[in-house]
């Protein structure tokens, strides 16, 4: 497929604006200088948002809780923002947050897990699965049905939310309804057609990875943990059901697809859908991109569904 007009004509406008690119920046400039926020759109109004801190591995752990109007007990979505574990924050993902709390009529605690390279692999494993944890034993303080909580996240969030299931089904304290993976980090390795194809020109370039990756982790044994990459654990069996969305212009896009591959083979369901013409980090940009906000709308109707069969199954 070409390049979506509407992703064209974004890239057009980042180009001519010149900015630096991401691995020539420092962590600070970096976080300092990327902004998405004016393509997410106008955020929705929900029925309430609460700012909050819950106690994490090492210290507090910042999150904010979307509720949607009604009568709880609701189920949830614990998220996690991308930004390659060392840039992006709760604002990041205010909108479509606020649009997946309203459409799949769930509660939806965003997560501000530690970040690299301040804080390195596993820190943001581990607040992550804390905060589902968290989640599942305050459920009630919440408005929450702990029968019915799901995980997702948009590129390292999407890594941090498939390593979180994970760790969910070794750990055995927790039980996890669904797991949402939008165009998620799978693997330390850059050797997919898709990095070669779209390793430059596409927003997420090969080396804005290699810097991402290079911050997050303490060593290269580090990446084959399949904690930082799950597509390297040996048994994905007795997770629960995904959606994976990829982009067909995204240097992730064949790490996300063999994720969702292997997850069928060892019988999960799955749902995944390749957003042709698409870019990586189209989730956070409904306001720009016409495919972000069905992608959006398709996470929340998958999500709903996902709620429905937990009921049925209880």
């Amino acid at each position: 497929m070409a390049l979506d007009p509407q992703a064209k004509f974004l890239l057009e406008q980042m180009e001519a604006m010149g900015a630096p690119a991401m691995n020539t920046l420092t962590p600070e400039e970096a976080r300092l200088t990327t902004d998405f926020s004016a393509l997410a759109g106008e955020p929705e109004e929900v029925g309430k948002v609460e700012n909050k801190t819950i106690p994490g591995p090492e210290g507090e752990i910042p999150v904010r809780i979307y509720t949607p109007e009604g009568d709880g007990p609701f189920p949830a979505l614990v998220y996690y923002h991308g930004g390659g574990w060392v840039i992006g924050n709760l604002d990041t993902v205010e909108v479509p947050c606020r649009m997946l709390a309203n459409r799949a009529n769930c509660v939806v605690v965003s997560v501000d897990y530690r970040l690299a390279p301040e804080h390195k692999f596993p820190a943001a494993a581990d607040d992550s699965y804390a905060a589902a944890k968290w989640v599942v034993e305050n459920s009630a303080s919440i408005q929450v049905d702990p029968n019915r909580i799901a995980v997702g996240g948009d590129s390292a969030g999407g890594n941090l939310a498939a390593v979180v299931a994970q760790m969910a089904r070794d750990k055995k304290e927790i039980r996890l309804a669904y797991q949402m993976l939008i165009y998620p980090v799978t693997n330390h390795s850059y050797a997919t057609e898709s990095y070669t194809e779209n390793a430059d020109g596409y927003l997420l370039t090969k080396d804005s990875m290699v810097w991402f990756w290079n911050h997050y982790l303490r060593s290269e044994e580090d990446g084959k943990n399949p904690y930082a990459s799950p597509l390297q654990a040996n048994d994905l069996s007795g997770l629960p059901p995904a959606l994976v969305l990829t982009g067909e212009f995204d240097p992730l896009r064949d790490e996300g697809e063999a994720y969702a591959e292997r997850l069928r083979e060892a019988g999960v369901q799955v749902e995944a859908t390749r957003y042709d013409g698409m870019i990586h980090g189209y989730f956070w940009m409904p306001g720009a991109l016409g495919q972000g906000k069905k992608a959006i709308e398709q996470a929340a109707s998958a999500l709903k569904q996902a709620f429905q069969g937990s009921v049925a199954s209880k």
